[in-house]
């Protein structure tokens, strides 16, 4: 029961979301021309712009070379006005993309890290074990040991044979 009380609800709520969409300025900017096209489709259209005396009854309204500078802009027919603050900043050296050619320059660029990631990977994972070939290295041949460190004269360990060196040697008795 609740649901067909709240289905004309919805289908009036659609309709003025439908002809909201219709109450809008549509804004076109290519390169330094700008082209507003104004929500009313009757009658004879007066445009008013700060900074301009447009003498054009249609539609459509181009700003060729526009400068970047906000305007205020006015479109009005029948005594039904819409008013515009129109902030369009254009420059004359760009270049337009579209959307898939910018979504094909980002998946290259993926691609390519994504390659040269996985070389860098692959390459370095089998060096791991070997021995670095700086130019500070001394080349390796097979482990050898080094040898004892030359004994201290003074401090010489007790060999057979060789007691009577020591043998003035006490223990003193505390």
């Amino acid at each position: 029961m609740r649901l067909e009380q709240s289905l004309p609800l919805l289908g009036l709520l659609l309709c003025v979301v439908g002809t909201a969409a219709l109450d809008e300025f549509q804004v076109e900017i290519s390169g330094t021309t700008v082209t507003i096209t104004c929500p009313l489709s009757e009658g004879d259209i007066s445009w008013k712009i700060t900074g301009a005396n447009p003498t054009t009854k249609e539609r459509t309204y181009v700003i060729k070379d526009h400068d970047s500078f906000p305007l205020n802009v006015s479109c009005s027919a029948n005594g039904v006005d819409y008013d515009m603050y129109l902030n369009a900043r254009v420059c004359a050296n760009c270049e337009e993309l579209d959307t898939l050619a910018v979504i094909g320059i980002v998946t290259a660029d993926l691609l390519i890290t994504f390659g040269v990631l996985i070389l860098v990977y692959y390459f370095s994972k089998d060096r791991k074990g070997r021995a670095s070939t700086s130019a500070g290295s001394r080349p390796r041949g097979q482990k050898m040991q080094r040898p004892p460190p030359v004994p201290n004269p003074d401090y010489e360990p007790i060999r057979k044979g060789q007691r009577e060196v020591y043998a003035g040697l006490e223990s003193r008795g505390f």
